[in-house]
């Protein structure tokens, strides 16, 4: 009993993992698993901000022999990170409710006022506070670390290959190493007490080198440090020698990013190898555009995170709440700590315009369940002191986590999604030899497209290009890395490209039509160079978006032919073949947009591709694939002039 007191929070993680290996993905699922899948399998550059500590990390994970492909082993690294993490936040409010004492205001109990001293002043004498059972605290530990682990965002995090995951464990880590320096004895060595908070600067600096909304933890963990040192010199000094810590760590992990790039990985964003490229990929500034952008997008993300809640939670955000109140009297110092981490988190994150926002409440989310311990806490201590037992009330908290489980599972369940998977790769194999993608379909090709390509060598002979990307500067590089034949013959077009953007990315005065009719010009030539040489496919978006504004157009004399899941760019207007649409696309039980997106894209394609064999007086062939869509897609409405084809 003992040893499993002492390993009660490695044993919940064992527990946890085991829960959320049902429900890991198998493959690569949307938006960014496929490039950040790459980036760990091949020491690659992700994304800003670079997530460096996530890179070598993962590296290191993916080399272990076990049997499984890449981007499933890194999917199991998602879930040991949460599983970990939710260890860690099991271990750190036990840790507290030993110590609960210290966190009020006076850092002592309860406190009453007393008769008067021999000088006449009234004389505080803390009053003996009811201890908590100790099975109380264990019990209240595990249930507020379930409440946390099955809230939606938390458990999606364990699904499938992100940077959040890693982000938990870290920013649960620095929660408890922040704890564990606030709790020090002022009566041990200064020595010692130093030494707990250097080492929390070292955990700090680990969070900023996977994730820079590690800083969203700072004002709280300001309010704690000053709380229990004050702010005078020794503080401070204190405080200079954590940063002696704290930027060696960063800058010998963000290092990585200059030295990677010097070798030009195949997948090398930002190109980071001198000063400048670096710190535009550190700070963010690609995505600086969508953060406090207006007070109306804030308003819109704060209704957002409001109307989330109770799905993130069920009705365990009742306990949550239950425990705000009760921290407030009980633990007014941590109360205070995890308020403050609240407010600043949810502030910064509803002026980020983004669509998936959900990820970066994440550390509100886990104050929350911090306080939902405390409200467990008094719910037990209350029924035990009233001779209730602890069986009842412990039965009723766990309904309400069953409830929270059964409501989240099917959102987050992403043990049976192979439709991205499958879709990169029927699009790429439904395209010529040496063919060139052009598309920005970042969630559901481009991406996923990386993995194939670079970690399992899936038609290496194939280039998918990045429309959106092709703004960037650094982009050509890597372009020029992976696929050199492509660019042959547009030299000149990318350096006028390149000195059109360069103010724009240095924050110099820039003309934006310059850059605009450059950058248009440089994709139709793109086009018009490969097309003579190779099959050169275009994405539907393109020719929904782009080509409908005229800001994307054809050379002279070519047209769009509608070819399984892509259109081809094709000479004159002669009949074009296809391939029989004998490809597999297999769908969830649980849908979400991008999951439609792909049904809703790929019976628009094969609807288009029958039209145009109507149109060439294939009627045979329409019907194969007017067949195709009524067999997969049946809940997809016809288009007008093929609903009175009759597939035999």
């Amino acid at each position: 009993m003992k040893l499993i007191k002492k390993f009660f929070w490695l044993l919940f993680s064992l527990f946890i993992f085991i829960i959320y290996l049902m429900t890991l993905a198998p493959s690569v699922v949307e938006i960014d698993s496929g490039e950040l899948a790459t980036v760990q399998a091949t020491l690659g550059i992700a994304h800003p901000t670079g997530y460096p500590f996530f890179a070598i990390a993962g590296y290191l994970f993916s080399l272990i022999p076990f049997g499984f492909s890449k981007i499933y082993k890194l999917n199991i690294l998602a879930s040991i990170w949460c599983s970990l993490g939710a260890g860690i936040f099991v271990y750190t409010v036990k840790l507290i409710l030993d110590n609960i004492s210290s966190f009020e205001i006076q850092n002592i109990s309860k406190q009453v006022k007393n008769k008067k001293n021999v000088k006449g002043k009234k004389q505080v004498i803390p009053s003996k506070a009811t201890p908590i059972n100790e099975s109380i605290k264990y019990l209240a530990a595990v249930l507020s670390g379930l409440i946390l682990v099955f809230s939606q965002t938390f458990w999606f995090q364990s699904t499938s290959v992100e940077v959040y995951s890693l982000h938990i464990f870290l920013i649960n880590l620095i929660i408890l190493f922040l704890v564990k320096a606030y709790l020090y004895d002022k009566t041990r060595q200064e020595k010692i007490i130093k030494k707990r908070w250097l080492v929390f600067a070292a955990i700090l600096a680990l969070g900023f080198t996977n994730h820079m909304t590690t800083l969203l933890i700072l004002p709280g963990v300001a309010y704690l440090y000053f709380a229990k040192n004050k702010f005078n010199t020794g503080s401070i000094k204190t405080i200079l020698v954590m940063l002696l810590i704290f930027f060696p760590v960063l800058i010998l992990f963000y290092s990585y990013l200059a030295i990677r790039a010097a070798q030009n990985p195949p997948l090398n964003w930002g190109n980071p190898i001198n000063f400048e490229n670096f710190f535009r990929h550190i700070s963010g500034k690609q995505y600086q555009v969508w953060l406090f952008s207006s007070t109306a997008a804030a308003k819109k993300q704060l209704i957002y995170f409001i109307n989330s809640l109770p799905k993130e939670f069920n009705i365990s955000l009742f306990i949550c709440l239950f425990g705000l109140i009760v921290s407030f009297f009980t633990a007014r110092k941590f109360f205070v700590f995890l308020l403050i981490t609240f407010l600043s988190t949810v502030a910064y994150s509803i002026n980020y315009d983004i669509v998936d926002i959900d990820s970066y409440f994440l550390l509100a989310y886990i104050a929350l369940s911090f306080f939902s311990a405390f409200g467990i806490i008094k719910i037990l201590s209350f029924l035990e002191h009233h001779k209730l037992g602890l069986k009842i009330p412990a039965i009723l908290i766990m309904l309400f986590i069953g409830v929270e489980f059964y409501n989240n599972y099917g959102e987050v369940n992403q043990s049976d999604v192979y439709t991205f998977k499958d879709y990169a790769l029927d699009v790429i194999n439904s395209t010529a030899k040496n063919s060139v993608i052009f598309s920005y379909q970042w969630d559901y090709l481009v991406s996923e497209s990386y993995y194939f390509r670079y970690v399992e060598n899936f038609r290496r002979d194939v280039a998918v290009v990045d429309k959106e990307l092709m703004r960037r500067s650094w982009y050509y590089n890597q372009l020029k890395t992976n696929y050199p034949s492509i660019l042959n013959g547009l030299q000149n077009d990318i350096n006028d490209f390149l000195i059109a953007v360069k103010p724009f990315e240095r924050d110099e005065e820039y003309n934006s039509n310059f850059i605009e009719m450059n950058y248009r010009k440089l994709m139709t030539n793109l086009t018009a160079e490969n097309v003579k040489k190779r099959n050169f496919y275009v994405a539907p978006e393109l020719f929904e978006n782009e080509m409908q504004r005229g800001e994307y157009t054809l050379p002279q004399g070519y047209t769009l032919v509608p070819d399984l899941f892509l259109f081809k760019v094709v000479k004159g207007n002669s009949y074009v073949p296809a391939p029989d649409p004998d490809f597999v696309l297999r769908f969830p039980k649980t849908e979400n947009k991008y999951i439609r997106f792909i049904k809703n894209n790929t019976a628009n394609m094969l609807a288009r591709r029958a039209l145009y064999e109507i149109q060439n007086d294939k009627i045979d062939r329409a019907r194969i694939y007017i067949k195709k869509i009524k067999s997969d897609f049946p809940g997809y409405i016809l288009p007008a002039g093929l609903g009175q084809v009759i597939v035999k």
